[in-house]
């Protein structure tokens, strides 16, 4: 059996059992494959991935923050980053919503890779703007957000620089770099573009406009987020990391203690566990401890797993 489909069932398994957090409901299934939202992106051009932005969602009572997604630096979507997260987080009962930030625009598939244009600070604006629709849209009082790479800075962005901090109560980081990174932060996107078949068409894009600069340690904008603190006090922050990622650099980068930071290596205590930047956000440990972040009342097992 594929050590991706032993963890499938390994995680589906331990969520199944989770103490108070009613019966497992598998509406959508959920595919441990980095690239699972890139084939969802084919059949889709342009679209949501299952479960995800329903505007008419309403928050349960056991749910009652919705979840927005924010997806990694320049080659990530909506689509193409949580084809693992979204069906899962949907199948639990949380409403899921989850944008395409600084896309160029220009015909499919190239309007699907993400990041490539704006700076982080324009794009920040962006996410806080689909915050503020989706607390219209839904009625609740804030959002968790669950981001990964570029996608963990931006929203603190919002929140520190423009005015968000009270509208973000839990927030999960895949593969962080509070510290910036000294990594190419191009590798995903170009990871996304081969998957998408465009390679040649990023690279004369990439040569136009260069994208990833600002993640860098001791970049401006990285400067001016730690000047005060890099956390906002009034935001509970997980964070997971892992030793394989070859994006940021270090990945200790990510660990950043604070009042109120939980900080989570995926090879602590399970070496075996292997995942890179990209498959973090596939991984079937790093989303059991995102659904214990998220529902910290009602944990549930987290599984070993050879990825």
């Amino acid at each position: 059996m594929p050590k991706w489909r032993i963890g499938s069932l390994l995680c589906a398994a331990a969520v199944a059992v989770g103490a108070g957090a009613g019966p497992a409901q598998a509406e959508l299934p959920v595919e441990y494959s980095t690239f699972s939202g890139i084939r969802a992106e084919l059949t889709n051009p342009g679209g949501s991935l299952p479960g995800s932005n329903n505007w008419d969602c309403a928050p349960s009572a056991a749910h009652p923050n919705p979840v927005v997604l924010v997806h990694g630096g320049a080659g990530a979507g909506a689509q193409t980053n949580w084809g693992t997260i979204v069906p899962l987080l949907a199948n639990e009962g949380y409403c899921v919503f989850a944008l395409t930030y600084g896309a160029l625009d220009l015909p499919w598939p190239i309007s699907a890779l993400g990041g490539m244009t704006g700076t982080s600070q324009q794009n920040a604006a962006v996410v806080g703007a689909f915050i503020e629709r989706v607390l219209a849209a839904t009625g609740a009082r804030q959002v968790d957000i669950v981001g990964h790479s570029l996608g963990t800075l931006l929203p603190n962005y919002y929140a520190k620089r423009l005015g968000g901090a009270s509208r973000i109560d839990r927030y999960v980081s895949f593969a962080p770099l509070w510290l910036g990174t000294f990594g190419d932060q191009l590798a995903t996107a170009r990871a996304y573009a081969a998957q998408l078949g465009v390679s040649s068409t990023l690279e004369a894009l990439l040569e136009a406009q260069p994208t990833g600069k600002e993640a860098q340690t001791g970049s401006p904008m990285m400067v001016d987020l730690q000047s005060d603190g890099m956390y906002v006090p009034s935001i509970t922050y997980t964070n997971i990391a892992t030793t394989h990622d070859q994006v940021v650099l270090p990945y200790t980068s990510g660990l950043l203690p604070g009042d109120g930071v939980t900080n989570i290596l995926l090879q602590d205590g399970c070496p075996q566990d292997t995942p890179d930047h990209l498959g973090i956000i596939a991984d079937p440990r790093a989303a059991a401890y995102m659904l214990n972040a998220l529902d910290p009342r009602h944990p549930r097992p987290v599984p070993c797993v050879a990825g």
